[in-house]
């Protein structure tokens, strides 16, 4: 029913013309290739300042600053950016170009968090070699010190897990090289090169850290595999959460965390880390705070909540999966007040490509075609648009990445639901952290938006 082409059908890519991708040479580390993009980038922002500083991008309304600031143009973010109609670019490149163009793991299909990252960071795509190259680097860097090691077992299994996880990255700030630097006394000229070598740690060390949280948590008497040096960050991943066996899964977790890098800077995780970085805090203490953020029920938790609804339906109306049915109970919840999970979104106003790359994926495996649950899924997604539309009530009714991508968790095996924004949290990492080495890069100021109370905001509005 969503066709790629139909949604997207234009590639303007900034770094690489469409239809004639390219690698770039493979000899230069990922700190080179930053030292060479960011003076360009440095010159773009002093041109900006100097010549477009007063034009006017856009209008701030009422309904904006009553309603959450949605839509505002008030945000440099480098990474990607999102088109209503399109969905997320990477730099310019779609997701289909990305999964075109960015190196797999060794025997793997999908594209990888490393490459991923080195996109994101640089615009760039890597040579397969200099993916590798980053896999192992975050493979010597991957192990917890021992103290975050000792602070996690100490916590009590009842506590969330996105807590957890909040509190291990926090910690890690004992070891934050910017830090450091900072205190010792550095040129601002210099501190993306701290903050970088903080993010890559931070990076590195994340699944060891979600995968100690999930054994803590769900299977405390079971040991933790230790990080294979020849694997990448999503292959350990999986091998320490105890699914290293499973190469479906472990595929689907690389796709699933390369997708979920980065979606432009103004949710409220992104934000968050944004915000709290542009105080110069280290990476550490910003993400961690991001991290709170993402576990805001408004936020990361939305993929669980699409697979208790989508398991509760299959409850009631038992094997007799009907397209009536389903339009029968998507009525029901609609009538009962409750929104229906996984369809709409802030910005989107068409299928999320995210959610078709994961439903591609799950075409090409015939377990998750004949799993209950998946064809659920793709039932709902073929019916639930119509519906939305006739309620009238939702500005999007198509759905998005969150309407799948927990269901494919449950089927392979990973069914532990307050676990997943853990996976989200490892993933957005990637996109967050990257935009702390470019505001550090750009030296971009602290960022103090003006308020009003609504007595003020009446009065603004009379004068």
């Amino acid at each position: 029913m969503f066709c790629r082409a139909s949604i997207l059908a234009k590639s303007s890519v900034r770094n690489i013309p469409s239809g004639s991708f390219r690698r770039l040479a493979s000899t230069k580390s990922l700190k080179e290739t930053l030292q060479e993009v960011i003076p360009p980038k440095q010159e773009q922002l002093k041109r900006l300042k100097a010549e477009h500083s007063q034009d006017v991008v856009g209008e701030v309304k009422v309904e904006n600053i009553l309603g959450g600031m949605r839509g505002l143009k008030a945000m440099l973010w480098e990474a990607s950016v999102l088109d209503p109609i399109e969905g997320i670019r990477f730099h310019g490149l779609s997701i289909p170009d990305c999964q075109k163009v960015l190196p797999p793991a060794p025997g793997g299909k999908e594209m990888t968090a490393e490459s991923m990252l080195w996109l994101l960071l640089t615009g760039q795509v890597p040579s397969p070699e200099q993916s590798h190259q980053l896999s192992a680097e975050l493979a010597e860097k991957g192990e917890l010190p021992t103290f975050v090691e000792q602070l996690i077992d100490s916590l009590p299994q009842t506590l969330h897990p996105m807590t957890q996880l909040g509190m291990g990255v926090a910690a890690l700030n004992h070891d934050s090289v910017f830090q450091l630097a900072y205190e010792r006394g550095i040129k601002k000229s210099e501190y993306w090169t701290y903050a970088l070598e903080d993010c890559l740690n931070l990076v590195a060390k994340l699944p060891a850290l979600a995968a100690r949280i999930y054994r803590n948590v769900y299977h405390p008497k079971q040991s933790i595999q230790p990080i294979d040096k020849n694997l990448d960050l999503v292959g350990n991943y999986s091998r320490m959460l105890g699914f290293g066996q499973n190469k479906d899964l472990t595929e689907y977790l690389r796709l699933y965390i390369a997708l979920h890098g980065d979606h432009e800077g103004g949710n409220a995780s992104a934000h968050t880390a944004h915000l709290v970085g542009s105080t110069l805090s280290d990476p550490y203490i910003s993400y961690s705070a991001a991290l709170f953020a993402l576990a805001g029920p408004l936020h990361g938790l939305a993929n669980q909540e699409v697979l208790r609804w989508q398991m509760a339906m299959q409850k009631e109306i038992g094997d007799n999966i009907t397209h009536e049915n389903i339009k029968e109970y998507l009525w029901k919840t609609l009538k009962s007040g409750q929104v229906v999970p996984g369809y709409g979104h802030g910005v989107l106003r068409n299928p999320d490509p995210r959610f078709i790359a994961l439903q591609e994926f799950c075409k090409t495996r015939p377990d998750l075609q004949a799993s209950p649950i998946i064809q659920l899924v793709q039932q709902t997604a073929e019916i639930a648009p119509d519906v939305l539309k006739e309620h009238g009530k939702t500005k999007n009714p198509y759905p998005n990445v969150d309407a799948t991508s927990g269901c494919v968790l449950y089927h392979y095996g990973l069914t532990e639901f307050k676990y997943y924004t853990v996976i989200f949290g490892v993933s957005r990492a990637l996109g967050a952290l990257t935009q702390l080495v470019w505001a550090r890069a750009l030296g971009l100021p602290l960022e103090r938006p003006k308020s009003y109370s609504m007595d003020a905001l009446e009065k603004l509005i009379k004068n």
